[in-house]
């Protein structure tokens, strides 16, 4: 082996102690290969020694505590079928604590010495009335020494393999311990300028390390905590902030300087509904973007209903008056199709070509579209992944747009706006998933993000009703009323693949038990859910769409891509089990007419803490953005849409949710550094320089967003 320039490069094995099987097991594991993974996988809380409590205070609460006092008495009871136990009396000057030992009897029956004062480790249990400690550590008081201020231990992620080979917390502290005794500041290089850890008053990276493993006490261990969580968000702030202008100044794409006549036609004769402020100003933004030769990449951000049609629209038609095409790409044929008619019916009697796209279009009529876009015949065309098929040439691509952007892969999106061999396309993304502001800044760093926070003027707000089982027969009755006034209902079940079989059978339960209230032929009921074939699903949605049936029973599958002006009631049954935002977005599915509509949310008795809170939110708001802000603070990022597959999302110590003052103050200092040196060229970010070569080979590109 070829003796690494830095300790921390140093292979796992080669730490003393470890070994070559051992150090496989870590490998295999925890991805941990060398000392710096090792230094730098974090402990995820930590065992408090820096106090000492006394046994009649003591209770079972399923905390390690720490005790000072005599042990009084020992001994060795023999058991059933041999097994033998050690069971100890213990006493400080409050009371007495029974120990008991089932597992190294003899090695503990030699070791300990009753009338000697001992330090004690470990978890309190009630037994018969009795306040009991199994298998305590021990620690002669003599051999702690004079000293009694103890330290905060660290307890560390593990695995059952991890402890079975010996690699348990304990054995980590005191490799880690041994580690740190050796290194320096040469090894554990600063990476941010001495000028952002004055301003900050933040710990050195040095520190950070020491402090983050062994903490003297709570203000270390905060010092160190803040000092780590500042420097994940810089460095991801740093990336996508270089990533957008890399590809503002890669990616050309034509300025659109006319507002012509499609555009003026339509915004003065043709607009169905005045637009609300949030509107005007997102098309003012956009068209800033689009009018100069600097590609624009946008985020449009609006809760359903809000709008976000219409003013794709009129971006598209900027971009026919300056002689481009333009495409909507849409995650599933029926969105697709709803987006087309929408778009067609709002151009009609328009010298505007609108072309639908989708897998199901074959033949002649497939080919006779290719030809017309290649030969620029079509100025719009709508469809799905479709779009991106290799063969798909477009005369001349000038706008493209993503409707609900997390469903598509990153280099999906990519081979859309790379259609055009001179020229990039002006790229809008859309998603009706609201993010907060903390979130989207982590996710969409290198987009520029517009947001409709307002709903057009005369839409009713949707009335949300939380209900028990017991009010089941009133529901019902409701649903027949509903019915009888023309109107469509939504039924939806939860579906999680853990527990798939039970769910899709309480599904299958909830359409029979709904048969025997809404019997055939009075009645007709659609069912949908995702392990339904593609063409079988379709069918049913079109059944709904077109108000052959009343009811849609349904998983989730709908919670984006059916628009159905009619459907007026949302009952969600076991409501418990939803997160926040896909609460609202199911929710979302009505009140998109002219009736009051209704959500109905049902569930069980027993709702835990956060179940209560994430339903009384629901009942007392219909703001998007205020419930997706919720849902970050009780369930964190990873269930709000499309923040799985971004790549920024896999902090060590970050929580998006509740660190927004450390977020915010690393985010101001990048925007600063990137303003003034773009390429950190300048001497005083040389750190920063050095850090982001070193994080690009380690990690994946966090800049790829689009």
């Amino acid at each position: 082996m070829s003796i690494p320039q830095n300790i921390l490069d140093t292979p796992i094995e080669y730490v003393k102690g470890i070994g070559p099987s051992r150090g496989e097991t870590f490998r295999k594991e925890l991805n941990i290969h060398t000392v710096y993974d090792l230094l730098f996988t974090y402990p995820f809380r930590y065992i408090d020694r820096t106090t000492f409590h006394a046994i009649k205070d003591l209770h079972a609460d399923g905390d390690n505590i720490q005790l000072k006092g005599t042990l009084i008495s020992l001994e060795k009871i023999k058991g059933k079928n041999n097994r033998n136990r050690i069971q100890a009396m213990f006493k400080d000057s409050s009371g007495f604590l029974e120990l008991v030992w089932f597992q190294g009897v003899t090695w503990i029956d030699q070791t300990l010495t009753p009338g000697q004062d001992y330090i004690i480790f470990g978890k309190v249990s009630i037994f018969g009335g009795k306040k009991t400690m199994a298998h305590p550590e021990m620690e002669l008081l003599s051999d702690a020494g004079t000293n009694l201020s103890r330290t905060f231990d660290p307890v560390y992620p593990s695995t059952e393999k991890m402890d079975a080979k010996g690699l348990d917390s304990k054995f980590r502290r005191k490799v880690i311990k041994s580690i740190l005794q050796t290194i320096t500041e040469a090894d554990i290089k600063e990476t941010l300028p001495q000028y952002v850890i004055d301003k900050l008053r933040i710990c050195t990276s040095m520190q950070s390390i020491q402090w983050i493993h062994f903490p003297e006490n709570e203000n270390q261990k905060q010092l160190a905590t803040n000092r780590i969580k500042f420097e994940e968000f810089f460095y991801v702030q740093i990336r996508l902030l270089q990533s957008k202008i890399y590809r503002k100044h890669k990616f050309k794409s034509a300025p659109f300087t006319t507002i012509g006549p499609l555009f003026n036609t339509f915004y003065n004769t043709k607009l169905p509904f005045e637009l609300t402020k949030a509107q005007k100003n997102v098309i003012r933004e956009i068209r800033s973007d689009m009018g100069t030769n600097t590609q624009m990449n946008r985020l449009l951000q609006g809760d359903v209903g809000s709008g976000k049609t219409i003013v794709a629209l009129l971006c598209m038609l900027i971009a026919i008056d300056n002689g481009f095409q333009a495409c909507i790409m849409a995650p599933t044929e029926i969105l697709a199709q709803q987006h087309f008619d929408n778009v067609s019916q709002l151009v009609v009697d328009m010298p505007v070509e609108v072309a639908f796209l989708s897998g199901s279009i074959k033949g002649k009529k497939r080919e006779k579209i290719i030809q017309d876009l290649r030969d620029g015949k079509i100025n719009i065309i709508v469809g799905t992944h479709a779009l991106i098929e290799p063969n798909i040439i477009f005369q001349q691509l000038g706008l493209a747009i993503v409707d609900e952007q997390h469903r598509f892969g990153v280099a999906q999106r990519a081979s859309l706006w790379k259609k055009n061999n001179d020229l990039a396309p002006h790229v809008l993304v859309m998603t009706a998933t609201p993010i907060p502001r903390t979130l989207a800044m982590t996710i969409y760093g290198d987009l520029d993000v517009s947001v409709i926070d307002e709903l057009p003027p005369g839409r009713k707000e949707i009335q949300t009703i939380h209900k028990y089982e017991s009010a089941r027969p009133q529901l019902l009755q409701f649903m027949h009323s509903e019915i009888a006034k023309g109107r469509q209902i939504y039924v939806v079940y939860p579906l999680i693949e853990e527990s798939e079989k039970l769910d899709l059978q309480n599904l299958q339960d909830g359409y029979e038990r709904l048969l025997q209230y809404f019997p055939l032929p009075d009645y007709q009921i659609s069912v949908v859910h995702g392990r339904m074939k593609a063409k079988d699903k379709d069918w049913e949605m079109q059944r709904f769409i077109n108000k052959t049936t009343q009811i849609m029973v349904a998983t989730t599958v709908i919670e984006v891509g059916v628009n159905v002006p009619n459907a007026s009631v949302m009952i969600i049954e076991n409501t418990e089990r939803f997160g926040l935002s896909q609460l609202h977005q199911l929710r979302g599915r009505v009140g998109r007419g002219a009736d009051q509509s209704y959500c109905i949310l049902m569930s069980d008795y027993k709702l835990s803490k956060e179940g209560k809170e994430r339903i009384a939110t629901m009942v007392r708001t219909n703001n998007g953005f205020e419930i997706a802000e919720a849902d970050l603070r009780l369930r964190g990022p990873g269930d709000i849409q499309g923040t799985r597959q971004s790549g920024v999302l896999d902090f060590k110590l970050l929580q998006i949710g509740q660190d927004k003052t450390i977020m915010d103050a690393a985010r101001n200092i990048a925007l600063r550094i990137i303003d003034d040196d773009p390429n950190l060229e300048r001497d005083i970010h040389i750190n920063i320089k050095n850090q982001v070569a070193k994080l690009r080979i380690k990690n994946r590109d966090w800049g790829r967003i689009s």
